[in-house]
């Protein structure tokens, strides 16, 4: 099962929750994410790519990216897309081949503001905590909640977790 991770920006949420699904699934999930509108020569925050590699986390081949690019013919089928940020849950979304199942799952952003580096660190680890949480249900749902009629359903129930 594919899933995307959107955010605006595409340099902390969807990539924390993009690397931790695929550590996670043990092959049942893909994860992918995307922003809707990433600055040119954007990256991945260095406070969550650090986190990651302190839990074990492969970093390997994450990126900041446009969410053109999982529009085009070639890029693979969406079972379920994820909007991470409420910037983006807002915003007008592609018309997704194959129409996936979505939801809204909101988290602050944790490298927003001015805050010293180690205040920073701590909102990452904490996104990433509630990340890895909800992550987890999702990752144990029931195939019958995994099929389309019923994932979108399951999906956003997570939301209040």
């Amino acid at each position: 099962m594919n899933v995307l991770f959107l955010c605006t920006h595409n340099s902390a949420r969807s990539i924390l929750a993009e690397a931790l699904l695929n550590s996670m699934a043990q092959g049942r999930f893909k994860a992918y994410s995307a922003g809707s509108s990433p600055r040119q020569n954007q990256q991945p925050h260095p406070l969550g790519l650090q986190l990651l590699q302190k839990a074990g986390i492969s970093i390997e081949g994450l990126r900041s990216k446009s969410w053109d690019e999982f529009t085009r013919p070639d890029a693979p089928h969406m079972d379920l897309i994820i909007t991470v940020c409420d910037n983006a849950a807002g915003e007008v979304c592609p018309v997704w081949p194959g129409h996936p199942a979505s939801a809204h799952w909101g988290y602050p952003d944790p490298s927003e503001g001015d805050a010293p580096e180690a205040q920073k660190m701590e909102a990452f680890r904490k996104t990433m905590h509630m990340l890895h949480q909800r992550l987890e249900l999702l990752i144990h749902l029931p195939g019958d909640k995994l099929e389309k009629a019923a994932l979108q359903g399951a999906a956003r129930a997570l939301a209040v977790h």
